[in-house]
């Protein structure tokens, strides 16, 4: 039996579904997984390395790696994607493969809001690099967090970013020095998981003395004069600013005929199989909508489940052993407040007519939980 499996993509759905899938094919079946950064970054840990909790070689690993464990590895810039013929071009070569799993995710656009790059995000790691070094020095003034569209992956992390400021502020004795507010494009935090949630988060904001503005779009921001623009005519001033740019999918998913009407990669919400047979998307890349009218969230969380389902259900297909499985919407969320405690939300992502979603009381065994999660990532699939 030979074959191919071909996944572009190395985030957390790349690379959980590569294993799964060298796990469970034949040895003369070929798993090869595309990306063009050489290393995998475990992404909720970036908040840590942006307060200085974390180094940079902590939290990524060198893709190769994976090669030990028999998947295929090619590092470059992915140029084209014919989905109709399961076909890849990177680096000038055609890569075809039997089934295809894109699991390329979403690209930043930061580039989409006149002014943004005066500012700091924390979504990639040179960024929160960068970050950390500024608020080493940062002592007094106005610190404003805002996201550019409602629309973005790990919804918890922006909310988790301005916590997190605020205990390393008040770890450093500045706190009292710096004002924190926080401008959000969506209409509350968190929205999609319900009302419970969505309170919860805007009473740790709250207690941490975080003013918190929804339903502020980002127009232009004038980095000469450090002043905010906003859609509806507010404007405010800023000393450092911290954003959550613009998600989109990747230029080469745009081009290769796979988006919905909602702009990202339409799949089946139990099979995530595209309308190309064969051909599967999982992670960020999709656009999933729920009853309730707004999409799935983009998050790792859904992408690892997602990543579960598609190389269960081609390997089933290939070897003819196993049952079939469906990704049933479940999911679960940490958010850290600082001071080495997190909540932790978790529920039905799918239920009808809405998601149902529980918070747990925010505590230290909710952090220590996300380091242990962080330690166990690397361990299981690295």
């Amino acid at each position: 039996m030979k074959g191919s499996v071909i996944v572009p993509g190395g985030g957390v759905g790349g690379v959980i579904a590569a294993n799964l899938l060298r796990k469970r094919l034949p040895a003369e079946y070929t798993v090869t997984l595309i990306d063009r950064e050489e290393n995998h970054v475990f992404a909720p840990s970036l908040l840590w390395l942006m307060t200085g909790d974390r180094e940079a070689a902590a939290i990524s690993r060198p893709l190769r790696n994976l090669r030990e464990k028999g998947i295929e590895v090619v590092h470059g810039d992915i140029e084209h994607i014919d989905a109709e013929n399961h076909t890849v071009l990177v680096n000038g070569q055609s890569i075809s493969g039997d089934y295809l799993i894109v699991a390329l995710g979403a690209a930043l656009a930061p580039e989409d809001v006149p002014g943004l790059d005066a500012g700091y995000s924390f979504y990639d790691l040179k960024e929160a690099e960068r970050l950390r070094q500024q608020i080493s020095t940062f002592q007094k003034g106005h610190v404003v967090a805002l996201t550019v569209s409602p629309v973005y992956k790990c919804p918890a992390a922006p909310y988790e970013a301005a916590m997190l400021l605020s205990h390393y502020f008040q770890m450093q004795g500045t706190r009292s020095q710096i004002r924190i507010s926080f401008y959000a494009a969506e209409a509350g935090p968190l929205a999609v998981a319900g009302e419970n949630v969505t309170e919860a988060v805007r009473q740790m904001l709250q207690e941490r003395d975080i003013a918190y503005h929804p339903q502020h779009l980002i127009q232009t921001i004038d980095a000469s004069t450090h002043t905010l623009h906003f859609a509806n005519g507010v404007q405010d001033s800023y000393d450092l600013l911290v954003y959550v740019p613009a998600h989109k999918p990747p230029k080469v998913i745009r081009e290769s005929g796979l988006l919905g009407q909602n702009g990202w990669v339409e799949v089946d919400r139990h099979t995530l199989e595209t309308k190309v047979p064969g051909v599967y998307a999982i992670g960020d890349v999709t656009g999933i909508p729920l009853e309730m009218g707004k999409p799935l969230p983009k998050a790792g969380v859904f992408a690892h489940g997602q990543a579960k389902v598609v190389a269960n259900n081609i390997a089933c297909q290939i070897t003819g052993k196993g049952r079939l499985m469906q990704f049933d919407g479940h999911g679960e969320c940490f958010v850290e407040l600082g001071d080495h405690k997190a909540g932790f939300a978790h529920g039905d992502f799918y239920a009808s007519p809405s998601p149902v979603v529980k918070v747990a009381r925010p505590g230290v065994r909710w952090h220590l939980g996300k380091v242990a999660f962080e330690k166990n990532w690397f361990r299981a699939w690295f």
